[in-house]
C-alpha cells in the first residue's frame, strides 16, 4: 500500500487535492502520534512502541508502527537517524503548522 498522493483520488476527495491527500495520510492510525511525538526529538522504534515512553498511555503494536514510520518516511516527513527516527524540515514545517491546533481543539471540546 502507498501513500496517499496529491492528484489521485483519496478518501474524502476524487480529485485528490492536496489537502485531502495530507488529511488522509495524517489520518492513519497513530500518524499524527508519531509526528508529535517526534517533534520533542530523534526516538527509537522501541522509545515510540513503549507505553512509558513517547506516546504515553498506549502500545503501538510493532507491524502498525513500522507501517506508519513507512508511510512518514515515503511522504518525506519523517527520516531515520543514528537516534532513531525524527522530522525532516517538512515534517518540522507541518508541525509548527499544527501545534497551534492543540490549543483551539481544548477550547473546542469544552464546548462540546
Amino acid at each position: 500500500m502507498s501513500i496517499p498522493k496529491p492528484g489521485q483520488p483519496v478518501r474524502g476527495s476524487t480529485t485528490g487535492a492536496p489537502i485531502m491527500a495530507l488529511f488522509d495520510l495524517l489520518g492513519r492510525r497513530w500518524a499524527m502520534g508519531i509526528i508529535w511525538n517526534l517533534a520533542a526529538g530523534p526516538a527509537t522504534f522501541r522509545a515510540l512502541q513503549s507505553p512509558t515512553g513517547r506516546i504515553q498511555g498506549k502500545t503501538i503494536s510493532p507491524s502498525i508502527l513500522n507501517a506508519r514510520l513507512k508511510d512518514l518516511q515515503e511522504a518525506k516527513l519523517v527520516v531515520r537517524t543514528l537516534d532513531g527516527y525524527g522530522l525532516t524540515p517538512l515534517g518540522r514545517q507541518l508541525f509548527t503548522l499544527i501545534e497551534p491546533l492543540d490549543p483551539w481543539s481544548l477550547e473546542w471540546g469544552k464546548a462540546l
